[in-house]
């Protein structure tokens, strides 16, 4: 049975991490926290932990440090942390579901890796019990969040904050040449190989017929057999979070490539490539969907491109052929960066959590 606590308006948050970090960071840790914490709030994120007894041990260590405290969950907890949570639910004070996927289209998408899938259906069978726990769901996304109208009676929208810092374009400078070559860079995860895998053929064709292009594609081994081979194409491994924030602030991109086919499991999708394309430096080509369509102006900030490879290769000509026009979208994606991304809007969110519970 739960035992009840009483206690005042809580005064700190705790991020129970199941080691989702980038989202943690994205929407609180590296945005949002900051400000409370120099408004007097304390903030903390605790790893929890997968072994039972380790969450029993550590629980009452937990409890007697955190009774009170509003906490933030991020798409999933181990089982045994579940458990000692739901049995605790007075002892704290406002919950957040946070989530920045469809897990549950990513558990039935054929597309998706096996071993990702099989994740996915875990962390899928254990959410409606991380619903019921929370008072209210976080999603990236519109759509995301019009998953969870029918399953929760209190679920808001947070779009992704901007918490990298924007490059200058000096990059710009120069034009494409085979001297210095402009740099095409894909820097998703896995989970969009299928993605890319659409549009190699025209990336394969930009590589083979131009001397004034690079390719980086952060997929290591798993880097498209057509692709890895052909000149000036790079592939590093993919980096953990803090390694890649490291790589991000230091990379120079031109053009950024952000397929995204359409798919249950990519309809749930945010913007945060555009953030990521932006805080690169460069100017990105997307698909023709939501959620780019929501941000991006053809033509000013960025290309809205159809699904056909011939589109997708028309696109890169277009740019690298202009670059004083690819330079200006880039210029203006970074300014819409800032705007979307404002981290106020991440601080009053959390704030009003924090005023009203």
């Amino acid at each position: 049975m739960a035992i009840n606590y009483v206690s005042g308006k809580p005064s700190s948050w705790v991020v129970l991490s199941d080691g989702g970090q980038p989202t943690e960071d994205i929407y609180f840790l590296e945005s949002a926290a900051p400000a409370l914490q120099r408004q007097g709030t304390k903030v903390k994120r605790v790893t929890a932990s997968r072994s039972l007894g380790a969450a029993l041990v550590h629980g009452r260590a937990f409890l007697r440090q955190y009774a009170g405290a509003n906490l933030l969950l991020c798409r999933s907890l181990p089982p045994g942390w579940l458990r000692w949570v739901e049995r605790h639910r007075s002892a704290f004070g406002y919950i957040a579901y946070l989530i920045d996927d469809d897990i549950a289209a990513a558990a039935n998408d054929p597309m998706l890796p096996a071993a990702y899938r099989q994740r996915m259906r875990r962390i899928a069978h254990l959410q409606p019990r991380l619903l019921m726990l929370s008072d209210e769901v976080v999603a990236c996304s519109e759509k995301l969040a019009q998953r969870f109208y029918a399953q929760h009676g209190n679920v808001s929208v947070l779009t992704p904050p901007l918490i990298a810092p924007l490059p200058t374009r000096e990059h710009f400078t120069l034009s494409p040449s085979a001297q210095a070559p402009w740099k095409i860079g894909f820097h998703g995860t896995r989970a969009h190989l299928t993605d890319l895998l659409h549009i190699t053929p025209a990336l394969w064709a930009i590589q083979q017929g131009r001397l004034d292009t690079q390719l980086e594609l952060m997929l290591g081994k798993h880097t498209p057999s057509q692709l890895a081979g052909l000149p000036r194409v790079q592939t590093p491994d993919p980096l953990p979070w803090q390694a890649f924030r490291h790589y991000q602030a230091n990379c120079r991109l031109h053009i950024g490539v952000a397929p995204l086919l359409e798919t249950p499991f990519n309809q749930g999708k945010s913007f945060i490539k555009f953030l990521d394309i932006a805080a690169m430096g460069g100017v990105g080509i997307y698909s023709n969907r939501y959620p780019y369509t929501e941000i991006v102006r053809h033509g000013e900030n960025g290309l809205l491109v159809e699904d056909s490879p011939a589109a997708w290769q028309a696109a890169l000509q277009q740019l690298v052929n202009n670059p004083q026009t690819a330079a200006d979208m880039a210029q203006q994606a970074a300014i819409d960066a800032q705007r979307i991304g404002d981290l106020q809007q991440a601080v009053m969110f959390w704030q009003t959590r924090q005023d009203n519970n």
